[in-house]
């Protein structure tokens, strides 16, 4: 057999785990090749149950149980089915049913109170003439149909940012239910997150430049709980991008899990997909392009724990499942792009959780769209979306682990105390007296929810206790309220206030949240002015430059906001020197170990990490183009030179649109008769062609896009491949990324083989063999390592090197340069892996003469000459 070893080496580790509890996770034997490719841990055992696409039922993406314990499940653009699902150990069939009810297109299901919930994500148009919303069905006459149907609550938002899922609350007598941030927010009968949000933020507004939100505005996705009969409505979380799902612990507590917008990946204001606990009135800070909120600001909550990139669908707990008990107290969190369910264990922390997490179930392709424990104990979940192959699965434990004994979460003092202030969320006597001393405590949960409580009471009944306090902290979370509900006549004594703080008696976080006192001062209020508004940069510079990259954020903000003398110097000295913190909104999943989860999306990250822009300098830059004061000729020269610069940086696909826009808003600051040149120096004519996306260099597929199968692909290739187009291959195999890691003729990467003799050893059948099914064959001198670790996470790559202490490896086709360390003391045992590191897909973007084109030229050697070329 010919053996074809690491070709076309770019990079892909379906299969393998990016940060799990690998060395537990184990292959299934089955003659079902979608059963044969999960990996989940020992004692777990996974069932295909059905397939909807194979009997043209649509993509299935929301399910639940009804009172008969049968599962209802609907397609993400068309009808409800019901299925009568055989017990665990019977291999027979589920009986599938079409429900006769003109209702569908729904992304949460939920059947409570004798009635399935039905939250419809449709704007009434194609396929389906009912308005989304919120619906309720009964079969009041016993005869298993539902003949009455009530429209409860329309929510204008549509598609995949629109109204998703429903659940019941712990204790079974009201409903939760999540929406996107596409979704409007309908009329709420009480608000436990006070309705007077703004956009907030002082930072330069630049929108997405490829469109997306840019007509949405505060608060984002949003929670609401209404009682068992859908008619009251109460706001009770609201600033995420778009969850999905929603999920309380045995406590009681709710979380969320959160999407990122990968378009921002490499900018300062991205934030990965996350985990949140959401308590009462929380916000957390989701805002249109680069408005988002920092996790750090005091009026925001940060995530419980930051998965990375990724599209969440999907959370669930546990605590009803046959499983052993570490994983009955976990939250089962589904990613639809790298198909991966993490589990989440979290132990009680002060007010809140903190959370440690590992891989549970993962495949590739396994595009997760829903999953619930079923009645049975076993955890079901569907695959599909977006028209896409679509099963229902059931995994159930069958190992020697206790199910049983598993020990109640522990409810902490501090729990408790935030518990008995959300009580408050309200107008209600009392609340200022029990809240006011909470506002220093030392939980950040408590001075939130503290903080809460007062916002919701006559703000007579505390301003003045505002204006009067003495305490540095509380004096700061107060102000923070009374920005946000009191009135712009008391801004003066506000501000005077807090420049009276002695900040260099303030940690980090302590003069973060100081700063956002100001900002939100500014923003409500208005500006200071004259002698107020010296006195207040005066104070303000005393704090800036400091040794925290987030103080400095805030701090540059403010002051060039004021048009400070020396903001535009300081800052550009920050910008000079500035670096990253490695430790910011840190994630589970590194992002250098989901290059190989997914064709489409690995991608886009590996070439962002080829040359990972500078998000602090980003910041920086950006704000720097507010600052219409302080400008020197020399530091305008280094200023617009950074942006030339910055073009050279790999960020999300908005990237280089975002710098662009920033350039823009800076030159409307610099004098006519200079902005030629400055917009010259600053690269116009590089961002000029750019567009809002990265710039791909040189000429690319005109396609379209498909997924090659082999036996298609050998058809076309064997029509014939004399006589192509040299230079259009040429242009293929860089478009496709094959010089990334291969030379050819002395041209191309270095971590591959040479393909320069390709056509002399390997025929064209075996060459496409090996680009389509890349993990058929690998050649030791090629395969990647795992490396399993002492905490229970794995990591991938390619080993480059090793000494005494530490492995050296590349994880990134793009950037073989760039290595990852690995402490050898870390380290409990390594394997080569059994999946090619060549990225499958790659030839996906190309039509049948572009993948000729590409065959003749790798067949050919690169060599214009070849016969290849000469043959009629």
């Amino acid at each position: 057999m010919l053996r074809l070893p690491g070709f076309l080496f770019l990079a892909s580790l379906f299969l393998i785990s990016c940060g799990g509890n690998d060395k537990d996770l184990v292959q299934q034997e089955s003659s079902d090749p979608k059963i044969a490719k999960l990996k989940m841990p020992e004692g777990f055992k996974a069932e295909r149950l059905y397939s909807p696409g194979e009997n043209e039922q649509g993509s299935w993406v929301s399910m639940t149980f009804d009172n008969k314990g049968r599962m209802i499940a609907c397609d993400q653009f068309g009808s409800l089915y019901r299925l009568e699902i055989p017990p665990i150990g019977d291999s027979s069939k589920p009986k599938v049913e079409r429900l006769d009810v003109d209702l569908g297109f729904a992304q949460g299901l939920l059947y409570a109170f004798n009635s399935l919930w039905v939250m419809v994500n449709h704007d009434g148009e194609e396929g389906l003439k009912r308005k989304g919303g919120l619906y309720r069905l009964q079969d009041k006459d016993g005869d298993d149909k539902f003949e009455t149907m009530e429209h409860l609550k329309e929510m204008n938002g549509s598609g995949e940012h629109g109204p998703h899922s429903i659940i019941l609350s712990p204790d079974k007598n009201s409903l939760f239910l999540i929406a996107g941030n596409h979704t409007d927010l309908p009329k709420f009968d009480t608000y436990r997150l006070p309705s007077n949000w703004k956009e907030d933020n002082l930072f330069p507004l630049i929108k997405d430049p490829s469109g997306h939100a840019n007509d949405r505005t505060a608060p984002g996705g949003w929670i609401a709980h209404i009682d068992s009969t859908g008619k009251n409505w109460e706001l009770y979380s609201a600033g995420y991008r778009n969850a999905f799902d929603i999920a309380f612990n045995d406590a009681g507590d709710l979380f969320a899990y959160d999407s990122d917008m990968e378009y921002d990946i490499g900018m300062p204001w991205y934030r990965p997909t996350r985990v949140c606990h959401v308590p009462s009135g929380s916000e957390f800070g989701w805002r249109t392009g680069n408005s988002k909120w920092s996790p750090a600001f005091p009026d925001n909550l940060p995530a419980l724990l930051n998965i990375g990139q990724g599209s969440p669908t999907n959370l669930v707990y546990g605590g009803n499942a046959k499983f052993p008990p570490k994983y009955r107290k976990s939250l089962f969190a589904f990613d639809w792009s790298f198909g991966i369910i993490y589990a989440i264990q979290m132990e009680p922390d002060g007010a809140s959780y903190k959370a440690k997490a590992e891989e549970f179930i993962s495949g590739a392709p396994l595009p997760l769209t829903d999953g619930i424990i079923g009645p049975d104990g076993a955890l079901y979940f569907l695959t599909g979306g977006r028209r896409l192959e679509s099963d229902l699965y059931r995994v159930s434990y069958i190992g020697k682990d206790n199910t049983e004994d598993v020990k109640p979460t522990e409810i902490s003092a501090e729990n408790k105390l935030r518990r008995q202030l959300e009580e408050y969320h309200m107008p209600k006597q009392g609340a200022v007296d029990l809240a006011w001393p909470q506002l220093k405590n030392n939980d950040r949960f408590v001075r939130y929810a503290a903080r809460i409580a007062i916002e919701h009471q006559p703000v007579n009944q505390w301003q003045d206790k505002v204006l009067n306090e003495k305490d540095p902290v509380t004096l700061i979370h107060a102000s923070i309220a009374l920005a946000r509900q009191g009135k712009a006549d008391v801004k003066n004594r506000l501000l005077q206030g807090l420049n009276a703080i002695d900040a260099g008696k303030l940690s980090s976080p302590q003069k973060v949240d100081l700063s956002r006192a100001y900002e939100l001062v500014f923003l409500r209020m208005g500006l200071p002015e004259g002698q107020l508004k010296e006195e207040t940069i005066a104070t303000l510079e005393k704090s800036y430059p400091a040794d925290e990259n987030m103080v400095n954020r805030q701090y540059s903000k403010l002051l060039i906001t004021l048009q400070a003398p020396d903001a535009v110097s300081k800052t550009m000295a920050l910008l000079d020197n500035a670096k990253d913190d490695t430790a910011y909104q840190k994630a589970f999943t590194q992002s250098s170990d989901l290059i190989f989860r997914n064709p489409q999306y690995g991608l886009d990250i590996a070439e962002m990490l080829s040359k990972v822009p500078p998000a602090q300098q980003t910041y920086y830059a950006t704000m720097l183009s507010a600052a219409k004061t302080g400008w020197t000729p020399e530091l305008r020269e280094k200023y617009f030179t950074w942006f030339k610069n910055a073009s050279n940086y790999r960020g999300g696909k908005s990237f280089m649109g975002f710098i662009d826009r920033a350039r823009k808003l800076a030159l409307a600051n610099v004098q006519k008769a200079e902005f030629a040149h400055f917009n010259t120096l600053s690269g116009d004519s590089i961002f000029k062609y750019a567009g809002p996306f990265v710039a791909k260099s040189g000429p690319q597929p005109k396609g379209p896009w498909r997924e090659w199968k082999f036996d298609d692909a050998l058809k076309v290739v064997d029509s014939g491949l004399t006589a192509r187009n040299f230079e259009n291959g040429k242009n293929m195999y860089n478009a496709v990324m094959c010089s990334s890691c291969h030379s050819i003729r002395g041209e191309g990467g270095q971590i591959g083989p040479d393909l320069t003799q390709l056509g002399t050893r390997f025929s064209p059948k075996d060459v496409l063999e090996a680009v389509i099914e890349p993990s058929k064959t690998i050649s030791d001198q090629y395969a990647a390592t795992i490396f399993y670790l002492k905490d229970g996470k794995s990591i991938v790559g390619r080993l480059i090197g090793q000494d005494n202490e530490k492995y050296s490896i590349s994880q990134n086709p793009f950037a073989p340069q760039t290595l990852r360390e690995i402490p050898k003391a870390d380290v409990v045992r390594t394997k080569l892996s059994d999946v090619s590191i060549m990225m499958p897909g790659m030839i996906n973007s190309l039509n049948g003469d572009e993948l000729r084109d590409l065959m003749a030229f790798l067949m050919a050697g690169g060599n214009k000459d070849n016969e290849l070329y000469s043959k009629k």
